[in-house]
Parts: C-alpha cells; sequence; structure tokens
C-alpha cells in the first residue's frame, strides 16, 4: 500500500453530476492542494481546472499524471474502472481511489457478482445466465412472469427490465440480443422477481474490510408514481429511513463483509466504494446488483450530507488502513430531483439554453450540480439527457422536498422536466 502525504494534486475523472458533486467534496478537503477535472463541466470548472483528457487512452492519462504531479486518481464512472484504469495507474505507480479490473466486474458483470453472491452465500435472487436467446426464451416461458431480465454488461443505467408479463420479458430479450444495448446485451442475467422496497447502501473498502458510507434511495422510473422506462436516476434522497441500523448491521455483516472478504480470498481485493442496490424483502435485506463507484444521483446527496474530508477517506482506503476510519454526518438530509432533456431516456433535446441556476442556488440549502450541461457562445446550454441535480437540505425530507421543487421552478429552461414526487416514500413516513 502507498503512503500519500497530503496535501494533494488530484485527479478527478468524469463529467456528470456525480463527479460535480464529488469535486465539490475534494475542493472543500484541507488535504487537497490543486484539483484536475478530466473532462468535467460548467460546473465543476469553479472547483478546480478542466482539463482535456482522453481517458480511455491510459498512457495519456499516466503521461499527464507525470507531467503535472497529480498523486491521487479518484476514478468517479464505472467504465474506466472496468477497462482497468485503476490497474494501469497502479503499475505506473500512481495511487488511485477505485477498484482494478478483475473486482470492478462486480458491476461489469452481472453473472460475475451472482456466482460470487453463491459463493460467498451472500442472499440474492435466485438466477440463469443465458448467452443464447431462444434457452432464455424456454426459461422465460418456464418460470413465468413477473420476471427481470438484465443485459450482463455494463448499460449505463438501462439494461434492467423488470418484466410483469412473459410477453414484456420476450420482447426484453429480443431487444438485447439484436444488439440494443450493444454488447452489454450479449448475455443475459434472468432473476426471480423480489418484492419490497429498494434502497442503496453504500460502504468503502481498503480490500481487506470495509465501513458503511451512507444510504439512500433512488427512483429509476422516468414517470411521477414510478412509471415508464427505467432510467440512470430521476431523483434521490438520504438517508434511506427504511435502513434501520439493525438492517445496515445486516447488510455489512451478510452482503459487504462477505464480499469484501471473498474478492479478497481469490486474490482480486477491492478497493473503493462498493454501492449495493438492496432489496429490503420480508426475510431480510437481499442484494440486488452491485456498482463500483458512487451512484448517480445518489453521490449528490451523500456528498451534501458529507461533513467530514473525503479526500482522508479515500487515502486511508488505498493505504489499507479503513477500518479506523469514522465518517461524519450532516443530521440533516438531503435530496436531489434530476431535470432531464425532453425525450429522454430515449433521445434527449439538446442546446436549450439554461437560465435560472443563481438564482435557484439563492434559497436557503439548495444547491445545483451540473451534469449533461456546456458552454456555447457564452451561454449555458443542454448537453446531455439528466442535465442538472436540484440539491437541497432541510430538517426533514419533506422541507428538503419542498426547497429543492423551489429550486427547480427558479432554473428557465424550456425543454426541461423532472418528476415532481421525489422522495414521496420517505414524507409519507414523515406523515
Amino acid at each position: 500500500m502507498q503512503t500519500l502525504d497530503a496535501p494533494l494534486t488530484i485527479l478527478l475523472i468524469g463529467s456528470g453530476g456525480r463527479e460535480h458533486a464529488l469535486a465539490a467534496a475534494i475542493a472543500r478537503s484541507p488535504s487537497c492542494d490543486r484539483l484536475l477535472i478530466a473532462p468535467g463541466n460548467p460546473g465543476t470548472a469553479s472547483l478546480g481546472t478542466n482539463v482535456v483528457l482522453d481517458v480511455a487512452d491510459h498512457q495519456a492519462v499516466i503521461a499527464f499524471c507525470r507531467t503535472m504531479g497529480v498523486r491521487l486518481v479518484v476514478v468517479g464512472p464505472e467504465a474506466p474502472l472496468v477497462a482497468g484504469l485503476v490497474d494501469d495507474l497502479e503499475t505506473a505507480g500512481i495511487a488511485a481511489f477505485g477498484p482494478k479490473r478483475i473486482p470492478a466486474q462486480l458491476e461489469g458483470s452481472k453473472a460475475f457478482t451472482k456466482e460470487l453472491c453463491t459463493e460467498c452465500g451472500i442472499p440474492t435472487a435466485a438466477y440463469a445466465r443465458f448467452d443464447e436467446a431462444q434457452a432464455a426464451r424456454d426459461h422465460i416461458r418456464a418460470q413465468g412472469a413477473p420476471i427481470v431480465v438484465k443485459a450482463d454488461g455494463l448499460a449505463a443505467g438501462k439494461g434492467v427490465v423488470v418484466a410483469e408479463s412473459v410477453d414484456e420479458a420476450l420482447a426484453a430479450i429480443d431487444m438485447m440480443f439484436s444488439g440494443g444495448l450493444g454488447a452489454a446485451g450479449e448475455a443475459v442475467v434472468i432473476e426471480e422477481f423480489m418484492a419490497g422496497e429498494e434502497a442503496s447502501f453504500f460502504a468503502i473498502s481498503d480490500g481487506t474490510t470495509a465501513i458503511p458510507f451512507g444510504t439512500a434511495q433512488d427512483h429509476k422510473r422516468v414517470g411521477d408514481g414510478d412509471t415508464g422506462p427505467n432510467t440512470g436516476g430521476m431523483g434521490a434522497y438520504s438517508p434511506a429511513p427504511v435502513l434501520t441500523p439493525a438492517l445496515e448491521a445486516q447488510v455489512m455483516e451478510r452482503i459487504v463483509l462477505p464480499t469484501v472478504a471473498g474478492l479478497k480470498d481469490r486474490g482480486t481485493p477491492y478497493v473503493g466504494v462498493l454501492y449495493a442496490g438492496l432489496m429490503i424483502t420480508e426475510a431480510g435485506p437481499k442484494l440486488i446488483e452491485y456498482n463500483a463507484r458512487f451512484g448517480d444521483p445518489e453521490c449528490q446527496v451523500l456528498m451534501t450530507r458529507f461533513a467530514g474530508d473525503i479526500v482522508a477517506i479515500m487515502v486511508a482506503a488505498c493505504e489499507g488502513r479503513i477500518g479506523a476510519i469514522e465518517p461524519v454526518w450532516s443530521a440533516e438530509p438531503a435530496l436531489t430531483v434530476v431535470m432531464a432533456g425532453e425525450g429522454y431516456p430515449g433521445t434527449p433535446k439538446r442546446g436549450g439554453v439554461i437560465k435560472g441556476i443563481a438564482d435557484a442556488e439563492s434559497l436557503p440549502g439548495v444547491t445545483v450540480f451540473h451534469a449533461g450541461t456546456a458552454l456555447k457562445d457564452g451561454a449555458l446550454v443542454a448537453n446531455g439527457g439528466r442535465v442538472l441535480n436540484v440539491t437541497a437540505t432541510g430538517r426533514t425530507v419533506r422541507e428538503a422536498r419542498d426547497r429543492a421543487y423551489a429550486g427547480v421552478d427558479r432554473i428557465r429552461w424550456a425543454d426541461g422536466f423532472c418528476r415532481r414526487d421525489i422522495g414521496w416514500r420517505a414524507v409519507a413516513r414523515e406523515g
């Protein structure tokens, strides 16, 4: 393990709302001397220096780090992790926060995770993997519906179909095997449907052990009332009330720590954020799937609530001493509303001018994180599907929600839309 003495020049990889939130947390850390973001977005530009860098070219990243004196690389999105960027950085003697290529297969391959769950006795849904469409269709007809069809590979949060009917499941098989999700759908995992409430649990691992790092609930469906197709996430709040301290302890004992131990035993230790998507069933928490990085938009609410030094935690993970760390959190909940371009999660409208962000941020407790934005002729414009994350804190989830939507209503963007019911479960619990 490397020793990283602060203050550090840090390179943050990514360009979305997650990276804007991470950049804000890193920039306020006394452990950070200089922050570079590749490629960043108009929001991150006020927190560090956005740089043009081909992150798929690992040797170019290494050369840049050496030229600029970068001593810690923080990898935001999943694709560079699965591609082995951390492996190459560490071989070059540059520390990186994030898992190497093989342990990153927890996100890169649904089947990899399922096999590890079986090996380590981790509670999850029953499943079968197929790389041929007809066998998958036969399995679906034999099992019936509801049933869950997942692309085995990375699909930007859009590779899961919770099918209410056999016909819907068969259509998902046809879409995936016909190339609708590219290489991600060359194999599929078909799972039993699990009933319960979903929640997100985060931990940080140093390869030997792990500590809990917050909870959240997100809203995957595009429409109010959890209707319409799945998206990368239309909003989130933290903490997740459904995850009581007793349930959090169960998740660590039965899911997270066995995962860390299992990967270490295989000789592929996991260093970085371990994001467990959970179903809280009558039989207790079960793993739906893992992500190998912070969620988006969950990171936005986690970083808004986090009151400690995020760089110190990342360094502790890289140095193998995460067990000595106790994260510090604000007592106030946080909630974020995603503003997306018309047409999302299909083809969104781009190029529309966005105004009013400063007006929104003048409200108490409101911060706007950029995701799919760009500057064109001096104007801020939409340049993606999920474009802004209007985030707020409050004494209750209800207050955080009301503040966030007040912020949304001050933003002027003709092509933007959002769900209007983010946080409904937590608000209902508050009464």
